[in-house]
């Protein structure tokens, strides 16, 4: 184990299911095999999610990296102590976990950059809980690339079977359209193509969406196709990527699970997300491509309705944390 990568394990919002399974991850075999974790998060709050689920370990807190032992029997906790249980309740928005599970993020970047850990797997954090804290952010990607300074960052969302990206995130529908441009599904393509090659996949095989019913029948029913995301495809062949497109989006999906292709390039949030959790909800994760280092999430949210009940399912932190061990040791995604 000495040799193992070092994952650091966000807890995410302290009010939602991400201690709780947190704490039934580390429970895992696989996951104990495959890394060294340092949980980053309230060492009190770690500890009443694991009496909570049956764990049988005791968690050990840290100040520091340095003093984390690696022990299976008593999990270390980088203790930032700010998750006073006075001021949040389970399941509920709150303006002080907001603040806390930012905490955890920027500490655990901090450890990314100065090499103290390997690898960031990530607890789901709440957009309300952000925005009631004054956070400028509504999500992981967009607060990742601003602490670490990208402007060129996408997330890939997988599932047994099944990756896609997105060219648009969380806006509207109003303006998909409008964002749907050549540049940015033109770059949305060539991240995906370096992130997947990062990945250990050599050649990887992109199929790009379409926007519009039908791919949008010769312009009959829009001109996204034609105007932006027909030439995004076309130089991104001219570059030597094996890109498809577009394809309308009620095949494409279908063909890369029976192996056609190894991502889907989709045009907006819903579009994406829709298949990856019909065809595999509970062991998907996310990956955010375009990063200086590996980021790895669960692909769910603080599940409130769920929190603290002792009944979310650890799938997706299991998947998170092995794949960020992995790609850490170049093994790539296709393992």
């Amino acid at each position: 184990m000495n040799n193992a990568p070092i994952i650091a394990i966000t807890i995410g919002d302290p009010a939602g299911i991400g201690p709780e399974v947190t704490a039934k991850a580390l429970m895992q075999d696989k996951v104990r095999k495959s890394c060294r974790p340092l949980i980053v998060g309230d060492v009190g709050v770690m500890q009443r999610a694991a009496e909570l689920v049956g764990a049988p370990f005791t968690f050990h807190a840290v100040a520091e990296a340095s003093a984390a032992r690696y022990d299976p029997q008593a999990p270390d906790v980088l203790d930032l102590g700010n998750a006073d249980g006075a001021t949040w309740q389970p399941g509920q928005v709150s303006a002080s976990a907001g603040r806390a599970a930012v905490d955890y993020i920027e500490r655990a970047v901090e450890l990314a950059k100065s090499g103290q850990v390997d690898a960031l797997a990530t607890g789901p954090i709440n957009k309300a809980a952000l925005k009631a804290a004054g956070i400028p952010f509504i999500g992981h990607t967009e607060l990742l690339a601003d602490m670490l300074g990208e402007e060129r960052v996408t997330t890939m969302l997988a599932t047994d079977g099944l990756a896609v990206v997105h060219v648009t995130r969380h806006v509207p529908m109003a303006q998909v359209a409008g964002l749907v441009t050549l540049n940015n599904v033109l770059e949305t393509i060539r991240l995906t193509d370096v992130g997947l090659k990062q990945m250990g996949i050599a050649q990887p095989r992109i199929a790009v969406a379409a926007l519009n019913p039908h791919g949008g029948d010769e312009g009959l029913m829009g001109r996204e196709e034609i105007e932006a995301i027909g030439p995004a495809v076309e130089a991104a062949r001219a570059d030597g990527i094996d890109a498809s497109g577009p394809i309308p989006a009620d095949s494409v999906f279908f063909r890369a699970i029976r192996d056609e292709f190894d991502v889907v390039v989709a045009m907006y949030h819903d579009q994406g997300h829709i298949p990856i959790k019909t065809h595999g909800f509970e062991r998907s994760i996310t990956v955010t491509l375009g990063l200086p280092v590996v980021r790895t999430s669960v692909d769910h949210g603080t599940a409130f309705d769920i929190a603290w009940k002792g009944v979310a399912s650890e799938d997706s932190m299991v998947e998170a944390i092995c794949l960020a061990a992995r790609l850490v040791r170049g093994q790539g995604a296709a393992a």
